[in-house]
């Protein structure tokens, strides 16, 4: 019986890009029309992006300036619901919610909702907005936070105020959540975990504002810890 002739490197090559070549061939409509199809999706995301979005995104900006007005203020349910002549934050949110302005009146809505003590809104509002900048990031999970420890739900406060200390961790900011979890462990009873975030102040935030007075927390929770 004779030996099949051992197959080259080489010929496998050639037999695999024979094969693609002619798939291509007998598919080439097919094929045609995914990349058509590819490149008008791409370009409609561009198109929508450059030619939509961008100035809606604009027009929401020059929207949004009485209600930032308002904030700054303390006026907070002006800033909420408007004055009448122009919108307020939940208007933004629900006019241009797909813009980043949309997106920054959540925010925005969750503090003044947090300040006038209505905790649910500002956990739901606070909840919605999402950013990559370094500093609110960490804010917005931290203020959640104060929502639930109004609430008295310090277990959860707890929780999302270690996720704030973990967000884009910085002198400013970490120090403070640090501090805020160590409390709320106290309030809870647990002296240990509420050391272990003020010794984690006093080892990496120590001449934060927290950091300059740690040691009185440090002392005061390993007494109590015994």
């Amino acid at each position: 019986m004779a030996k099949k002739k051992p197959v080259s490197g080489v010929e496998t090559i050639e037999q695999t890009l024979s094969k693609t070549e002619q798939y291509i061939e007998n598919n080439q409509k097919m094929l045609t029309i995914i990349i058509v199809g590819i490149l008008i999706i791409i370009g409609g995301y561009l198109a929508y992006m450059k030619l939509y979005l961008k100035p809606l995104d604009t027009e929401a900006i020059s929207q949004m300036f009485a209600a930032e007005q308002y904030f700054e203020k303390d006026s907070f349910q002006l800033a909420i619901d408007g004055d009448g002549n122009m919108p307020g934050f939940i208007d933004i949110i629900d006019e241009y919610g797909s813009t980043k302005a949309g997106n920054l009146s959540n925010y925005y809505a969750g503090i003044c909702y947090l300040r006038l003590g209505q905790y649910d809104d500002a956990i739901e509002y606070l909840e919605s907005f999402s950013s990559n900048d370094m500093m609110l990031s960490a804010v917005s999970i931290g203020a959640i936070g104060d929502a639930y420890m109004e609430k008295g739900e310090t277990q959860t406060a707890v929780e999302k105020y270690l996720n704030a200390a973990k967000t884009n961790p910085n002198e400013f900011s970490t120090p403070i959540f640090l501090m805020k979890a160590g409390r709320a462990y106290e309030i809870l009873g647990d002296y240990k975990n509420a050391l272990v975030q003020y010794q984690a102040i006093e080892k990496d935030y120590d001449e934060s504002n927290e950091g300059r007075t740690i040691e009185k927390y440090i002392i005061q929770a390993e007494l109590k810890a015994k």
